[in-house]
């Protein structure tokens, strides 16, 4: 069994017992978390497609830790001119384990 589940943007594809990182969601380690927003469903071959969402079903996560990309740099500079910036960003993630699929 496994869905395709939406947050923070974007789709992810999870069955139970998956490990993934997501944009950051509030809570601490040891928490759990529920999507209701499921876009896709599959029940041992039995496809279901939300129009947009798939009602009554739900995905639980457990929150394994709270934690940071690696950094990105960002450099600006404009030739000629003695302009250059050089700046960082670590994206804030979550992650999760995958506990359970409930369809509806």
């Amino acid at each position: 069994m496994y869905a395709v589940i939406k947050t923070g943007g974007k789709q992810y594809k999870v069955a139970s017992g998956d490990l993934l990182r997501v944009e950051k969601l509030e809570g601490a380690a040891g928490e759990s978390v529920a999507f209701d927003q499921i876009l896709l469903l599959d029940d041992a071959g039995k496809l279901t497609i939300g129009a947009p969402l798939v009602a009554g079903a739900t995905v639980t996560a457990e929150i394994i830790a709270q934690a940071r990309d690696p950094k990105i740099l960002i450099f600006k500079k404009k030739r000629r001119h003695k302009y250059r910036r050089k700046n960082g960003h670590r994206q804030l993630q979550t992650v999760l384990r995958v506990t359970g699929i409930k369809a509806a």
